[in-house]
């Protein structure tokens, strides 16, 4: 089964919950079947990695961790402030996304 979810990769949304909340980012990637999402430079955690050829001194690294997408908002592109969001046939009867507070397609 196929799920629609609304938000999808290069989103810019807003996080309204956990500890990056009030701050916003670009979706880098969706996973479906878990619901959630990476965030650009959001929600970062510390990963310790052995010495390999990437890194070969090994250690510490921020990288960032998937937040559940029901604490996330797409941002409105026209208001820039978070919105829900409809889905709705357009001019050419294809479905598309749009922005419950302006009315506003989304790309």
């Amino acid at each position: 089964m196929s799920v629609k979810l609304h938000i999808r990769k290069g989103d810019t949304v807003y996080i309204n919950a956990g500890d990056s909340k009030t701050k916003s980012g670009k979706v880098l990637s969706v996973d479906v079947e878990k619901r959630r999402a990476i965030v650009e430079g959001q929600n970062l955690v510390s990963k310790h990695t052995k010495p390999n050829a990437k890194s070969p001194q090994g250690g510490i690294i921020k990288q960032e961790a998937s937040i559940h997408i029901s604490n996330l908002q797409v941002i409105d592109p026209k208001t820039g402030k978070a919105t829900r969001i409809g889905r709705k046939l357009n001019s050419k009867g294809k479905l598309v996304r749009y922005s419950k507070k302006s009315g506003e397609e989304i790309r």
